[in-house]
Formats: C-alpha cells, structure tokens, sequence
C-alpha cells in the first residue's frame, strides 16, 4: 500500500468482545450518543434520603437527624435488607446485545470514571462501583445494598446521563447478578466475551480500571477484590492455553476488513492515512506493515508519536500531518482509519462531500472507523464515494474463525471454572468477619472487666512486672479460648468445611452470644449512607 500526501486546512478528531459461553448465565439486555461527561451531576437520586446538601455543624439537631434516620430504618427496613445480602451486579451495554449508536451514548472516558464512581456510590442502595467503558462496552459493575433497587437506581442513572430513555435502555442491557456477573466478567478479562477471541487488549484495560479505582471512595474491597481476580485469570488464560495465538485484535480485524473490501490488485497501490498514533492507531500501523504497507500517512495532535513510530518501522515511510491537515490528507488517501478519543466526529458529510473521488479502480473511498465515539458522521455513508465501516462491522472478520474460537473457548472455560470457585469462597468469607469482630470485642470487654477487678482488689502495691503478668496471662486464656471457633469460621479453601457449615456456626455464635452482627452490620451501612447524604 501507498501513502496519502497533504496540503490544505481543515476544520473540525476500542475494542470487541465474543459471544461464546452466554449460555452459561442468562442476560437481560441493555442501551447509547456519547453523552458530554460533564453532564454527569448529582442530581435527585436520594428519594428517601434528602438532607440538605451543605455540610452541617454536628449539633444536637443533626445527630438526631442523624439518629431518627437510623431508627426509621432499622425499624421498617433492617429486615428487608438482613434478608436480602449485599449483590455483586453488573450493568451495561456491549456490542453483543447494543449497536454502537446506543454504545457510544453511554460511553463514559477514563477521566470521568473516579467522578461516576462517586455519583454511582452516591445512589441509596449501592455500596461499591466500578466502571468499564471500553469502545464495545460500557458496563457498571456494583455492589447493591438491595439487589432490585439498586439495579433501578443504576439504570435510572445512566438514562440521566445519556439522554436514553430506561424503557429503551432495559432492551438493551446485560444485567448480571452474583456468581453470573463474576463469571461474566471472568470471561471479558480472558477475552471470551471479545468480537475477537483472546484478544489481548481487553486484559490491560481491566487493569487500568484497577489502577484509576486506586484510592477513589466506593471502588472498595468487594469491586476491587472482583477486578483483581479477574486479571488474575486473564493471565492464566493466555499463559496456559492457546487462546491468543493466532488471535486478532480490533485493529488488526480493522485491517484484515479494509483488505477485504479492496479490489486485489489494488492491495500495494493503495494510499493508506492513519487519523491517531494512540494505542488503538499504533496497533492499527502494525497490522498495515504486517500486510506488507510500506508507506502512510498518520495524522495526530502532536509529532512526538509519530517520531517513536518511525523509529520502531525504520523500513516503513510514515509522513506526519497536524490536525490541521486532516482533511487536506483525507483528500489524497484512498483508505482512512480512524482510532481518536475524540466526542463529536471529525469527518462529517459536508466535508467527505467535498474530496475529489479516489481513482476508477477503487471505486469508494473507504473508511474504517473503530473509535466509540465514532469518528465519521454515520451519514456519511449515503455519500455513492464513500464506505463507512465501524467497530460492530468487525463481525464479518471475525465470523470466519468461528469453530477455531469455540474450541479455544472450551479450554478457557475449565480455568474460568476454577477461578470462580476461588473468588466465590474469598467473597462468601467476608460474612464471616462481622462475626469475628463482635465475638472478639465480646471477648476483649470480658477479659479487660475481669482484669481491672482483679488488679483493684490486689491494691496499689502491685508491680509493673506482676501487672503485666496477670494481663498476659488474661490475653493467653482469650486467645487459646477463641482460637477453636476462629477456626470453626474461616472460610478461605484451606480446610474441607463447607460454607453452609461456616455460615451454620456464625449463626450459632451470633445467637449464643448475642452478638447481632447483621443489624450492626447494618447500621454501619445505613450510617454511612446518612453521614454521606449529610456532607
């Protein structure tokens, strides 16, 4: 392939996922305009919480508000929650179940995640949230007090700030729960879930969720805990099966597609331009020189990119034009991809109008666009010079691999499986730890009363050394006593108990002892809550 040249001004600038193993749990679909982020607000999502927004001096009036709110809920609400545990969900859109015209309305950019993460977190019954926003999904993962409510709230929330009405949004969707939403996104980090099976990208951008949740309020130890274990076995998949050999990325099923299209003999003469030299549209260049393309041109804000690009294809003639020159370049190019992060296209219909016709040979100028949101105006595509490609069109590539995908998909399976035992376990464990605390704290308020009766009646003339003695002697006796139905509730894979017993013996604890865990449990929660909306 050749090379697009420059010239004039001009105005006005990720990835797949496979359908294999949906049989394994049921989805309730979900769907999207690039919403302006900004959008992302606030706004009325506490029905039943609507304390005043400014941050309030702690007088009595406050924490009785504070109170009566704790109260309330504990009287007419505590059994409706200790009944119905904490749900792991995952809501969204992907290109399976949603066209990129409802996905690129809910795309959220990385730099917003930490702010949606807030808003979500904000919502009455979510605890927890994590966002991937990818350009073949946008999925919210949660953490739901009230697993109904919750999904309502999630749901009402992305409507708001994309503009999609929640009767359209709800045909749409994926709506996972528990065990399912795990092994969902089990599958998304392995690659099974990708257009492209074992595509390698995916994998690092559920690592980047992980990176930009880091220290962020509501990204806590459930989501985050979630998000690790799944890269955990994005890794084993690629490292013990073949999944990725062979396999093609986006951006190389973008170029395996413009191929596809071209004439054959055009294949060498062909005038290549690159729009964006980011992660995607370096991937794309690669594919190109594999295909044996030996010349391009690459437009993008800045040279420095492109300055690495040519040092790393020293054999390829790769031409930089600035953002200005875009249409100028798209005027001499016979095929474009665009890859940018851009919110509004960058080709609309007036301009593509305007571009003198490719040569006879050709026929249409082509452009394959794999960004969300997309790049060129889709009614660009009415234009009789122009093909207009996008990432949903990348099916027709992949269709092909269809058996070799399946049979890779079987051995990911097995390791997926295994995973989310591991996860379930660790998850299911956590029950345990209210317990654990209570019951040491009943423990540590006996041993500390007895204790200080002790050194009371033995008087004033007692020793450092014998003070200390008597209080390791009380600490021995606590722990020695506890250590057995510590045991009795780990919950961690290293013994043969099953949960059901673990769970049989937190209950027999909490009601031997009195300990209450789920109201305080509870309470904690509904605190939190009350404390947030009094902020």
């Amino acid at each position: 392939m050749a090379a697009a040249a420059s010239g004039v001004a001009a105005p006005n600038a990720e990835r797949a996922t496979s359908s294999f193993s949906k049989s394994a749990h049921s989805q309730i679909r979900i769907p999207h305009r690039p919403f302006p982020i900004q959008t992302l607000r606030r706004s009325a999502f506490n029905p039943r919480c609507e304390i005043g927004a400014e941050k309030p001096v702690q007088t009595a009036t406050s924490r009785s508000l504070r109170s009566s709110a704790l109260e309330l809920l504990k009287t007419s609400s505590a059994d409706r929650y200790t009944k119905e545990r904490s749900s792991v969900a995952v809501i969204g859109l992907n290109v399976h179940s949603a066209p990129v015209e409802l996905r690129e309305k809910l795309a959220i950019p990385e730099a917003q995640w930490s702010q949606a993460i807030g808003e979500l977190c904000a919502l009455n019954h979510i605890e927890e949230a994590a966002v991937l926003s990818t350009c073949n999904r946008m999925e919210i993962y949660v953490v739901a007090l009230s697993q109904h409510r919750g999904v309502k709230e999630v749901t009402e929330w992305m409507s708001k700030v994309s503009g999609v009405p929640v009767s359209e949004l709800s045909k749409h969707r994926i709506l996972l729960y528990n065990e399912d939403a795990t092994q969902h996104l089990f599958e998304v980090a392995a690659g099974l879930d990708s257009l492209v099976l074992g595509e390698g990208q995916i994998l690092a951008q559920v690592k980047h969720v992980v990176k930009v949740g880091q220290g962020v309020p509501g990204f806590d130890r459930k989501i985050s805990g979630l998000f690790k274990h799944a890269i955990t076995v994005g890794k084993r998949v690629r490292t013990e099966t073949n999944i990725a050999s062979g396999s093609v990325s986006v951006s190389s099923a973008a170029v395996e597609l413009a191929l596809m299209k071209l004439p054959k003999p055009s294949y060498a003469t062909a005038r290549v331009l690159v729009i964006g030299a980011g992660k995607m549209g370096k991937l794309v260049i690669k594919h190109l020189v594999s295909k044996g393309c030996r010349e391009m041109v690459i437009v993008n804000r800045s040279e420095e990119r492109v300055a690495a690009l040519r040092e790393e294809f020293k054999d390829v003639e790769i031409i930089y034009k600035p953002l200005s020159d875009m249409l100028a370049s798209a005027a001499e190019a016979d095929v474009v991809f665009t890859s940018t992060a851009s919110e509004t296209p960058l080709f609309l219909k007036e301009h593509v109008q305007m571009l003198p016709s490719v040569s006879p040979e050709l026929g249409n100028r082509l452009f394959i666009d794999i960004s969300v949101p997309r790049n060129v105006e889709p009614c660009v595509s009415d234009l009789e010079t122009a093909c207009v490609y996008n990432v949903d069109d990348l099916k027709e590539v992949v269709a092909a691999h269809k058996e070799d995908r399946l049979r890779k998909a079987m051995e990911a399976q097995k390791i997926i499986t295994e995973e989310l035992s591991k996860f379930e376990a660790w998850k299911d464990s956590l029950e345990t730890v209210p317990t654990i605390k209570k019951f040491r704290a009943y423990a540590e308020r006996i041993r500390a009363c007895e204790v200080d009766k002790c050194l009371s009646k033995m008087g004033d003339d007692i020793s450092k050394k014998q003070q200390k003695a008597i209080y390791d002697l009380s600490m021995g006796i606590v722990n020695k006593l506890l250590h057995g139905p510590m045991q009795h509730l780990r919950c961690d894979g290293s013994d043969n108990r099953s949960l059901s017993e673990i769970l049989e013996n937190m209950h027999a604890l909490n009601r031997m002892f009195d300990l209450d865990t789920d109201t305080s449990v509870l309470e904690e929660k509904i605190r939190a809550k009350v404390e947030q909306i009094q902020k």
